[in-house]
């Protein structure tokens, strides 16, 4: 009974080695494809998946219904219809990861977030900041 403090811990382990070999096998545990990287025969219409790359300049383009847009990543580029509201720093050259699927050659999100660099640098003292 002394080896039965280890087992517990053991057998959890596994259980969730497991599982995440098969949430990665399996692909549902990917966070985003570039949009070199996504395959129409693997990604057809109405099939949901996160796509991530650069709005493209000089693209953007507000309707009622959306907001219309090229993403890229230098290899590839994608129109882009977003449903909802733009997130906040939303424009040209910034990276965006967005959740749809495709409509024909569209890619029709109802989800946007802007990629960042998680560094933040702080103004130089004495610097005004505005609030």
């Amino acid at each position: 009974m002394r080896n039965a403090k280890f087992v517990v811990p053991a057998v959890l382990a596994i259980v969730v080695a497991t599982f995440f070999l098969v949430q990665s096998a399996t692909g549902d545990f990917e966070y985003y494809r570039y949009t070199s990287e996504v395959d129409r025969s693997q990604f057809t219409d109405g099939v949901r998946f996160r796509l991530a790359g650069t709005v493209v300049p000089g693209t953007i383009t507000e309707t009622v219904e959306a907001s219309l847009f090229q993403v890229s990543d230098g290899l590839e580029t994608v129109d882009v219809r977003l449903l909802n509201t733009p997130p906040p720093l939303f424009d040209a050259e910034v990276e965006v990861q967005l959740e749809g699927a495709f409509e024909g050659d569209t890619f029709v999100a109802d989800d946007a977030v802007i990629r960042h660099e998680a560094e933040y640098e702080a103004p130089p003292a004495g610097t005004d900041v505005e609030s």
